[in-house]
């Protein structure tokens, strides 16, 4: 199916994509900002996985860095930037086709929009992940694990004093890196477009309808408010109270932290930019990839950043099977940074 992204899919993808990114996925301003600006510039054409040949070629766009960041500088030159640098670096018998997000979130889940009306392509109605996720590699399709894939990245971002842009080549985990610490030198955050794969591929190893399903889940919560995004998502409230103690540093580009509540069941979340581990009573009760996301006593999507202490929040759990979710959600390779920089396990047990 094609049709085009209209002016009433921008509140429902950002507030939608927002609570899908987990506490993560970009801020809730920007993301109305950036997904209007795009619509203003251009037309946008959202087309399912089936309006492909199964070997035309697709580039994921992102955005990598920590959302806290005091200095993060992002314009929509950055974004057509790093489509520029990718072409440059294909093989002249190599064209971009089409467009994916890496994940959804407030952001995130627009990625991709700025670009196809200026570049004039589609943008694919799938994301690498379909919920938020902390690292380029865990919205990597699992290519790490593709023997002998050399990954292509492009970036750029930054003011006038700490502008940066640049391409990256060669083992997927090495490029990743390299951006990450690029969008510390940028002040917070780089726009990124990376690793082309075919369709075919993204449609195996990512989460086809990962767009529209964020675009429902937005209009459930625009209509309904929280008690219907959480229906949408058969989740449920695991946790209200006052914050009393909020913490968040930039560790390596990221965004590494803790909310405690008050609440009798002393419910404490961990995040590295997304909620990673909840434990209520000192025990874990719910780990990544479960979609853990804080709200406003009133019912707004909150993301992590904007947590502050004597907030009234409202937790909720949606398990993992109740979500969008690519196979890399399921590789504890990928979760291990994250263990080391929070100090416990919680890497699922098995992999894919």
């Amino acid at each position: 199916m094609k049709r085009k992204i209209t002016t009433d899919d921008i509140q429902a993808a950002v507030y939608g994509g927002a609570i899908l990114g987990g506490g993560g996925g970009g801020l809730i301003a920007a993301g109305e900002k950036a997904a209007t600006f795009a619509l203003a510039v251009g037309e946008v054409s959202l087309w399912s996985t089936d309006e492909f040949s199964p070997d035309n070629l697709t580039a994921t766009v992102a955005l990598v860095g920590a959302p806290a960041a005091p200095n993060p500088c992002l314009k929509p030159v950055h974004l057509i930037r790093t489509i520029e640098l990718l072409r440059e670096a294909l093989p002249k018998n190599q064209q971009l086709v089409a467009l994916n997000t890496n994940e959804n979130g407030a952001e995130t889940t627009s990625n991709g929009w700025f670009h196809a009306a200026m570049c004039g392509l589609p943008v694919i109605d799938l994301a690498c992940n379909g919920r938020a996720h902390p690292s380029g590699m865990m919205g990597s399709l699992g290519l790490h694990r593709e023997e002998g894939y050399r990954s292509v990245q492009a970036w750029a971002g930054g003011d006038a004093d700490h502008y940066v842009e640049g391409m990256a080549q060669g083992g997927l985990e090495q490029a990743s890196g390299v951006v990450r610490r690029a969008s510390v030198e940028a002040g917070g955050i780089v726009a990124v477009a990376r690793n082309p794969v075919t369709v075919d591929y993204a449609s195996r190893h990512g989460a086809p309808g990962a767009i529209s399903q964020a675009i429902k889940l937005g209009h459930a919560w625009l209509d309904s408010g929280y008690d219907g995004a959480v229906r949408f998502l058969q989740g449920r409230e695991i946790a209200r109270g006052t914050v009393s103690q909020y913490r968040c540093e930039q560790q390596g580009g990221l965004d590494l932290g803790c909310v405690v509540l008050n609440d009798t069941a002393k419910t404490s979340l961990s995040f590295v930019n997304e909620y990673m581990t909840l434990e209520q009573d000192n025990q874990t009760i719910a780990c990544f990839p479960d979609l853990l996301m804080t709200f406003s006593d009133e019912g707004k999507p909150l993301v992590s950043a904007h947590v502050r202490e004597g907030m009234e929040i409202r937790v909720v759990r949606v398990p993992a099977q109740n979500l969008l979710l690519s196979r890399t959600m399921f590789m504890p390779e990928l979760y291990r940074p994250f263990e080391e920089m929070l100090g416990r396990k919680f890497a699922p047990d098995s992999a894919v």
